[in-house]
């Protein structure tokens, strides 16, 4: 055998026992979060807070970004139906002209969410950080995750293992080109979820309490 293949052999092993524990490391978060997720309504109980979590309002070519607008509508049906009392949007916003937790909150004041019920989380940069400071920060032990159930698995299954008792309500998923692409990134999302709380990686920023209600 050449070198070079030697090279190629070690590098399609390597391949191999990496494919084999992103799957691994997806199934463990998929099935411990797999019991608190819904896609009902009306089998949630009430929650004081929901944690909706930030998406751009736009695609990069400008069209609307269907996920951002699904988890709005999901969130509005839950304060309407009063499954929730006050909603936490957490989420990015790192540079000047950014600002998902904002957007968010123009669109829910827009289709009459009243202001009082919102706060905002501006330090939301990762899954990881939002549920971690939703505790640490908001004094949250208890919350409903607001996003698709290809994200609520992971910040469920962060939040849990930070102590919290969290759930999660599925907005409506993305078909098509979009929702895959968005499942490819998820898949090295969730071995990278797996990794960060191994390793016990922590939020970017803290910060001092903040009060719900």
């Amino acid at each position: 055998m050449t070198g070079y293949q030697k090279l190629y052999r070690s590098i399609a092993l390597l391949s191999l026992l990496l494919l084999l524990f992103m799957a691994w490391a997806n199934a463990v978060i998929k099935n411990t979060s797999k019991p608190y997720l819904s896609d009902s309504i009306e089998q949630l109980s009430g929650f004081r807070v929901g944690l909706l979590l930030g998406t751009r309002k736009n695609l990069q070519n400008g069209e609307p970004n269907e996920f951002f607008f699904n988890r709005i509508d999901a969130t509005i049906e839950l304060y309407k139906k009063r499954k929730i009392t006050y909603i936490l949007i957490s989420g990015d916003n790192n540079r000047a002209g950014y600002n998902e937790p904002l957007d968010m909150k123009m669109e829910l004041l827009r289709q009459g969410i009243p202001d009082s019920a919102i706060y905002l989380d501006y330090a939301g940069f990762r899954t990881l950080d939002s549920v971690v400071r939703a505790k640490a920060v908001f004094g949250l032990n208890r919350l409903l995750v607001i996003s698709q159930r290809f994200h609520n698995e992971r910040a469920v299954y962060l939040a849990r293992a930070h102590g919290i008792e969290a759930f999660g309500y599925n907005a409506k998923d993305v078909q098509g080109y979009k929702g895959v692409k968005t499942m490819l990134r998820e898949a090295f999302a969730k071995t990278k979820a797996w990794i960060d709380l191994a390793v016990g990686v922590q939020p970017r920023f803290l910060g001092e309490r903040i009060k719900i209600g």
